[in-house]
């Protein structure tokens, strides 16, 4: 329930400009969360969520940026939706097509973006299906052997 809660908090906030554990929390219970504001307050924590500004000019919560490269924590949180997301992975020419639980491609295409893998071009993500442009289709099958790699160290560490 943990893991699919913060990976709903990861799309949220992604989705949405949030900017109080008020906001946020309304929204969890819209998707059928229902959290204490202390629960909120440790899923931020853990998730190593931080205040940027947003486009309104107002604070919002945002995933703390490394830089461009992850921090141990976010890489971890990442690849937990991952495992808890991904149900398969598939080539089609230069795309890799990922399916994913429904609701979780998001914050499943998210996790892909943080592991940084840089023959990937772009991610789109709907509902349960993410499509991921690779720079040639001959770099895919590296590619697909690299999100199974990552889903399989976060399965070897529990």
């Amino acid at each position: 329930m943990k893991r699919t809660r913060q990976s709903k908090i990861l799309e949220l906030i992604d989705q949405y400009e949030i900017e109080t554990q008020e906001d946020l929390g309304r929204r969890l219970y819209k998707a059928g969360f229902h959290v204490t504001q202390a629960t909120i307050s440790r899923d931020i924590r853990e998730l190593a969520l931080t205040k940027v500004t947003g486009r309104n000019g107002r604070p919002k919560y945002a995933v703390m940026d490394y830089g461009g490269t992850p921090s141990p924590v976010y890489s971890d949180r990442y690849a937990r939706v991952l495992q808890d997301g991904m149900m398969s992975v598939a080539q089609a020419d230069n795309l890799v097509v990922i399916k994913t639980v429904s609701g979780m491609a998001m914050a499943v295409a998210a996790a892909v973006d943080a592991l940084g893998i840089e023959e990937i071009v772009g991610s789109i993500a709907g509902d349960d299906t993410i499509m991921c442009a690779v720079k040639t289709a001959s770099l895919v099958p590296g590619v697909i052997e690299k999100l199974k790699k990552s889903n399989q160290e976060i399965k070897s560490k529990e």
